[in-house]
């Protein structure tokens, strides 16, 4: 199997998501860095575009796996907004309470559900954090344009 391949690209996107989610809960309970909701609504996009992109990898339908694949991609536009908002306004401000982060977050639930994953436990300027000196923020940005690069990767390719 090549590595270009969509099966191959959709499993690396799809593990690369659920990665993304586990670095930031080792940050959370193994460092202290408490999320705020830009942060928690960043891992609920990880989550739709690992689904996505899982859905991608065991489908052998290629009309499936291109759809799926570009909601993938879809959604990681709407996880670059995120990181973009989350460093440009959120994080320079004293609250975040009923922002469309805390808004989305309330209306799917996801707090009272699994708040282990979900919780939003900081507000945004207090969640403001770096890894190798640069925002955690950016760290989802870059990973967010690999995947939406190779979900259009996986649109784009012909079928057979």
């Amino acid at each position: 199997m090549r590595l270009s391949s969509s099966s191959t690209l959709s499993g690396v996107i799809c593990l690369a998501s659920l990665g993304a989610v586990g670095a930031a809960l080792v940050s959370q309970y193994a460092f202290g860095l408490q999320p705020c909701p830009w942060c928690v609504l960043q891992r609920v996009i990880f989550l739709v575009i690992a689904l996505l992109a899982g859905i991608a990898w065991a489908v052998k339908v290629p009309l499936v796996r291109r759809v799926a694949a570009g909601l993938a991609a879809v959604f990681a536009v709407a996880g670059i907004a995120a990181a973009v908002h989350q460093n440009t306004v959120a994080a320079k401000s004293f609250s975040c309470n009923l922002t469309l982060a805390d808004k989305i977050i309330s209306a799917l639930g996801l707090e009272q559900a699994l708040p282990f994953v979900f919780a939003v436990r900081a507000s945004c300027a207090d969640a403001a954090a770096t890894l190798l000196g640069l925002p955690y923020e950016f760290w989802s940005l870059a990973l967010y344009v690999v995947l939406g690069v190779a979900a259009v990767m996986i649109v784009r390719r012909p079928a057979g």
